[in-house]
């Protein structure tokens, strides 16, 4: 009876020690690795956008590794394919989080597509780390898990256009925005920009997110005897609308948002496209680039991935270095919340793509609020001023 009795306490000791080894066991974090995600477009409208994210994510990951890891840890990055569909970011949520059981999520792409995905990471307490999209749900409302890097659509317009406006000494302004979350988002934008200075649309006029003809909105503004257009555009429709602007002889001052901030509006759209103004927060890293380091990376970009590396390939190479970096600092033990207890005490320097610089506390999710204006002029993004904006950013 005394060793059955000695034998259970044993085992209840045991029982025990192996349930708080479990309790405190961090999901994606073993001995030697650390397992991440990443939700892209791979195969949808924005395929483009999300390899090139994943390109960026993997040579840093490759680097990193090369360095001997995070802490003696190798990252490991599984990516999966969204479609661009909400619906399909929940099912790749699903496997990375409960299957791949990752330790973090990053530069998911998409609005909607986050939205969706963001309660199935909650629910196994897994940061949404850097999404790839500037709208304001990111980071608000507050959420411990969330973390968001890049001035919203909202801020870059309403900072953009008075100062845009009164450089240009436009008398009257219009706006062209896709019927959706996100062109209502620069819409309100350029409301409140406008109002700042005493202004208001003298025009607005929508389209419906898939349109090709934008003949009726244009010749709307133009009637309308506008000198300012702000776009609330991504790509195609982008350059639908000035291409058509410019067959009509209407040559108003075009402003877009970083959403129009690509290298595919020039190559697609030709010399059309020159003279037209978008935000943005990091440079696209063209392979001639004046700057040396941003030449060499681009460079060594091409060299691995055989292809032009854009500002998405950047949006992914910085994601994956912040965490790192926020990581490694969180020291050995590795948790949700030594990761969290960094990050609260943060501040992310600008790099050589110009990226200005993020900083997060424990009430602050939005890493930085500012953004600046480029031009395409000859054919290439051009930087044509400073940040500007909120520098508190929000909280």
């Amino acid at each position: 009876m005394m060793k059955f009795k000695t034998l259970f306490a044993h085992s209840a000791v045991l029982g025990l020690a192996l349930a708080g080894g479990l309790a405190h066991a961090q999901q994606g974090v073993s001995k030697d690795e650390i397992t991440v995600g990443s939700i892209q477009d791979l195969s949808g409208p924005l395929a483009g956008f999300g390899k090139q994210i994943r390109s960026g994510m993997a040579l840093a990951v490759d680097e990193i590794n090369e360095q001997g890891g995070i802490n003696g840890r190798k990252v490991k990055l599984l990516v999966e394919d969204s479609g661009y569909d909400p619906k399909r970011a929940v099912l790749a949520a699903q496997k990375l989080v409960n299957q791949d059981k990752i330790f973090i999520m990053l530069g998911h792409l998409g609005t909607a597509q986050n939205m969706a995905a963001m309660p199935v990471q909650f629910e196994k307490n897994v940061i949404n780390f850097f999404p790839v999209t500037a709208a304001r749900e990111m980071y608000d409302p507050f959420h411990r898990l969330k973390y968001a890097f890049a001035a919203t659509y909202y801020d870059q317009i309403r900072f953009a256009v008075p100062r845009l406006v009164k450089e240009k000494g436009a008398k009257k302004v219009c706006t062209m925005y896709q019927d959706d979350d996100f062109g209502l988002e620069v819409l309100k934008g350029g409301e409140d920009g406008l109002k700042s200075i005493g202004m208001e649309f003298a025009e607005k006029t929508s389209y419906k997110r898939g349109a090709t003809d934008f003949s009726s909105q244009v010749a709307k503004m133009q009637s309308s005897g506008c000198d300012f257009v702000v776009l609330g555009t991504i790509i195609r429709e982008t350059i639908g609308a000035i291409g058509t602007a410019r067959k009509l002889g209407y040559n108003p001052t075009f402003l877009g948002s970083s959403a129009a901030y690509t290298d595919l509006i020039h190559k697609l759209g030709g010399k059309a496209m020159d003279g037209l103004y978008a935000t943005m927060t990091v440079q696209n890293p063209y392979t001639d680039e004046q700057s040396q380091p941003i030449r060499f990376w681009a460079n060594k970009y091409k060299t691995k991935f055989n292809d032009d590396p854009t500002v998405f390939s950047v949006y992914g190479y910085y994601v994956v270095n912040a965490f790192a970096n926020a990581a490694t600092k969180a020291g050995k033990n590795l948790t949700t919340d030594s990761f969290i207890k960094v990050m609260d005490n943060t501040t992310i320097p600008t790099d050589m793509f110009g990226a200005p610089a993020a900083t997060f506390t424990a009430t602050k999710r939005l890493g930085s609020s500012v953004s600046r204006l480029s031009q395409i002029s000859d054919g290439k993004w051009k930087v044509v001023s400073e940040y500007f904006g909120d520098t508190a950013a929000k909280k």
